[in-house]
């Protein structure tokens, strides 16, 4: 299978800079979004920019209709009009045609976060999950997904695991993704929650993936199922396990701390690259400030 045409987009969550769209008061505590550069760069990189129809899938949020209606209105802040909200909570609705005709129609579709094992358990396998792989891989598409809807992009997902205790055999929880990419996997709010323990477990299970941890009002632009351009304002985390040396996770039993030798980790900073297949970071240059 050659390279997909389409891009995705993972984003790391929310901001506690709130919203800048909406009143603070006027929205739910726990209800905060990232910077509208990032959504404006799903925007420019959609073939018809401005013009572009804009699905907002929020079935893995627990107050779809309000992170919804917060998502439209930050497109519109940003003269983009045709930005509606795809409220699916069941795998029969998944199903339904005047669902996947929306779809069909769409340039751009975006993940909300929540629980990403409500978007693998009502999508998996499913005739709207069938035809957004398809749409991805062979046109000019794009999938975007913030927190949950970035940790389920991949092929292998973390869903459980707390920070403090990632590194005791078993305390990680891993399932089947939705599959947009595959020998990555993802873990979010990552910087904020100290999340890294998370993520080097789950490598040293199966160093074949490597590993992203995105930050907060951070993300990853991804072209050709390969290149990854960070975007946002703060710091992707990248675990690389092809050349880990020996661990114990096999030996130990359950409960007990794992040991890991030689992971390599990368930090990733605005308009640094990564490429998959070559497991290279290239930084991006930056105009050095004279000091008077």
């Amino acid at each position: 299978m050659g390279a997909p045409k389409g891009k995705l987009i993972i984003i790391g969550g929310s901001v506690d800079k709130g919203s800048h769209f909406v009143a603070q008061a006027d929205l739910p505590v726990n209800l905060k979004f990232f910077e509208r550069g990032i959504l404006k760069r799903i925007s420019t990189e959609s073939a018809k920019q401005n013009l572009s129809r804009i699905e907002i899938i929020t079935t893995a949020s627990s107050i779809p209709q309000e992170v919804g209606a917060e998502y439209v209105k930050a497109f519109q802040s940003l003269n983009i009009q045709d930005v509606a909200i795809l409220d699916i909570r069941t795998r029969q609705e998944a199903n339904a045609p005047e669902n996947i005709e929306r779809l069909k129609k769409a340039d751009v579709v975006i993940f909300t976060g929540g629980d990403q094992l409500k978007l693998t358990s009502i999508y998996g396998g499913t005739p709207f999950h069938h035809m957004l792989l398809d749409r991805y891989e062979n046109e000019n598409f794009i999938i975007a997904g913030t927190s949950a809807g970035a940790a389920a992009s991949s092929n292998n997902m973390i869903y459980q695991g707390s920070s403090s205790e990632a590194l005791l055999k078993g305390e990680v929880k891993i399932t089947g993704g939705l599959g947009f990419i595959n020998n990555v996997i993802i873990d979010t709010h990552f910087v904020q929650r100290g999340r890294i323990g998370r993520l080097m477990y789950a490598c040293a299970s199966n160093p074949i993936n490597i590993g992203i941890g995105l930050g907060e009002d951070t993300g990853l632009l991804i072209k050709d199922g390969n290149d990854m351009e960070a975007i946002g304002s703060g710091l992707v985390i990248l675990v690389d396990g092809t050349n880990m040396g020996r661990t114990n996770i096999f030996e130990v039993q359950m409960g007990e701390p794992v040991s890991i030798e030689n992971l390599t980790v990368h930090v990733m900073s605005f308009g640094d690259h990564f490429d998959l297949k070559l497991k290279k970071l290239v930084l991006h240059d930056r105009p050095v400030k004279m000091v008077d």
